[in-house]
């Protein structure tokens, strides 16, 4: 199965132009665009470059503890240290990015696709899974 994955690409599978969010994005506003798209996570770009990133369960989990102050910045939260990968690279790849960046024997969840330094796509452990269930 893993030979198949090799010579699947990220970019017949990522989900291009995903939604994004500003670094200047109130938190609230972040995590309700969270919501209303049904998305995991939201790559936070600032003159098409790609900054960082924030998750509905980053946000959801702190905004639930009252952890963040009126006026909280996605910027002032995000993550810096994005997982990305290219359009061209392989779900193998992903999977192995994924396990990669992952903490505690765990996975991430999702990859910025970016190609240039500008984001292309982005590629989810769901959209793997789909995949995997085609084959």
């Amino acid at each position: 199965m893993l030979r198949k994955l090799d010579k699947i690409k990220v970019e017949d599978v990522m989900t291009k132009d995903p939604i994004t969010v500003k670094p200047s994005e109130d938190v609230v506003f972040a995590f309700e665009k969270l919501m209303k798209h049904k998305i995991s996570a939201l790559p936070v770009e600032e003159d098409g470059k790609l900054r960082g990133i924030v998750t509905a369960t980053d946000l959801g989990h702190n905004l639930i503890l009252d952890n963040y102050m009126l006026g909280t910045t996605v910027g002032e939260v995000m993550v810096e240290d994005v997982a990305t990968i290219k359009p061209g690279e392989t779900l193998k790849d992903a999977i192995e990015r994924m396990y990669q960046y992952g903490q505690d024997e765990g996975i991430i969840n999702q990859l910025v696709v970016v190609e240039d330094d500008e984001i292309v796509g982005i590629i989810s452990d769901g959209d793997i899974i789909k995949v995997l269930k085609e084959l």
